[in-house]
């Protein structure tokens, strides 16, 4: 005698990697607390600036950490001017 087959259940579908999008989170107040500048356009600038040191300095590795810190105080610097001026 043949077994019986038990009902087959499909696994719950989900949803393609592709069509999940990650959201950035709220923006919230920079370090220096002025509440002015979201911490996040704070970091990108400085990412941006890093970045403008790494394409000078011809592409060489090996000074990431130096070239964000270095743009950090740059763009710190500026900020802290445009609220003094």
């Amino acid at each position: 005698m043949a077994k019986a087959r038990t009902p087959r259940t499909s696994k719950p579908k989900t949803e393609k990697a592709e069509n999940k999008v990650l959201q950035m989170p709220e923006a919230t107040v920079a370090a220096n607390g002025n509440g002015n500048h979201p911490a996040i356009d704070v970091e990108s600038e400085i990412r941006r600036r890093a970045y403008e040191l790494y394409a000078s300095r011809g592409y060489a590795d090996g000074q990431a950490e130096q070239d964000w810190i270095k743009a950090e105080h740059e763009v710190r610097a500026r900020q802290s001017q445009k609220h003094t001026a």
